[in-house]
């Protein structure tokens, strides 16, 4: 017994019973034209012209200068007018009044402390930090600015200072800087006003390490310092050396 379907699609059996297909209709397809080289032109046109018309919108913005971001231990500090930026460890605090252009320090241990002075626009012409001579000579500098402001009108009181390294590093923003490291110490009489010589024992009161960073731009002279007991900075060296090393100037806002 055979059977047989209608239409176009149907299909019909074979002698050995399985289905064989009929004869299926092609549709001829349709010839589309590759696109020509004038709408390949009009696409670049049309790409360029929208480029030009983002950067022409777009706001020019300060560039900052190029530092690398700091860690979860530390902040970054950046003033674009005065023209310069460090990090400093996220849990101190900034003091205000302090005389400095900016002051931080460690609310924890108050003779640990980072500050930067910056000279007057109207009074100095620095053209680069090589300007006050070799590192040794601006560290002989450094060290005599530090000792005439911690000068004492105490009885009693004596102050021995020594310059531990005096070094030159170009940055990655390709300036020059001086670094200083001194140590101070002060002795202090326990009766200043004793009669006898061996009366007057004179006792170490504090020991320090002060650290400087020295750069010039836009004709000043930067001062990045470090104050801090010796005992604490071999405790928090690597830390506070990064802080250093992350100093930078840079063009100031006009």
């Amino acid at each position: 017994m055979s059977t047989s379907g209608t239409g176009a699609g149907a299909s019909t059996a074979s002698a050995s019973g399985f289905l064989r297909p009929s004869r299926m209709r092609v549709i001829p397809r349709r010839h589309v034209p590759a696109p020509s080289a004038a709408c390949h032109s009009d696409s670049r046109r049309r790409f360029v012209s929208t480029m030009l018309s983002t950067l022409t919108l777009s706001p020019l913005l300060p560039l900052q200068p190029a530092t690398a971001s700091p860690s979860s231990s530390f902040k970054e500090h950046i003033d674009n007018f005065d023209g310069y930026t460090f990090f400093y460890p996220r849990s101190w605090i900034q003091v205000r009044g302090a005389g400095a252009d900016i002051f931080f320090r460690d609310p924890l241990v108050l003779d640990e402390n980072i500050s930067v002075e910056i000279s007057s626009p109207s009074s100095s012409r620095y053209k680069s930090v090589e300007d006050l001579g070799s590192p040794e000579d601006a560290a002989q500098k450094v060290l005599r600015q530090y000792l005439t402001e911690l000068m004492s009108t105490r009885l009693g009181v004596k102050r021995e200072s020594n310059v531990l390294t005096a070094s030159q590093r170009v940055a990655d923003d390709g300036r020059n800087y001086y670094q200083v490291e001194v140590n101070i110490k002060s002795y202090a009489s326990n009766n200043e006003l004793a009669v006898m010589p061996e009366d007057r024992v004179q006792k170490l009161e504090w020991d320090r390490r002060y650290l400087s960073v020295l750069g010039v731009e836009n004709k000043r002279l930067y001062e990045l310092r470090l104050q801090s007991p010796e005992k604490v900075f071999m405790e928090e060296e690597r830390d506070l050396r990064e802080v250093m090393d992350s100093f930078r100037v840079f063009k100031a806002i006009d």
